[in-house]
């Protein structure tokens, strides 16, 4: 099981879990979900419910990582395996990207 701290505007905003190789979830954390102020990270995972659950990594994450050659081309220089897309979005969606929404792999203890 490996997750990441999802932020919105450096907020901490929810978890993202990868339980095994066909099953996510996405689950917003209390304060967050509570406050009606703070947004839905996306459009696709409103704030209509506290916890999302999919067979694949959700494709609002998904689509934060590279597609193609500059995927292959990331893989090599991070030293990730392409088709590990949640250790490349860790890599990579932690400080710099083009929405307001930031990731963050937790550290296994």
């Amino acid at each position: 099981m490996r997750k990441a701290e999802v932020f919105n505007n450096g907020i901490l905003a929810g978890i993202l879990i990868e339980e095994g190789p066909n099953h996510y979830t996405f689950r917003y954390y209390d304060p967050y979900f509570n406050d009606p102020n703070k947004p839905a990270i996306s459009l696709t995972l409103p704030k209509s419910q506290q916890e999302y659950h999919g067979e694949f990594l959700f494709p609002f994450f998904s689509n934060m990582v590279a597609e193609g050659t500059n995927l292959a081309i990331q893989g090599r220089y991070l030293k990730i395996d392409e088709r590990d897309i949640l250790s490349l979005l860790g890599a990579t969606a932690e400080n710099d990207t083009i929405g307001a929404v930031t990731i963050k792999l937790i550290a296994k203890k």
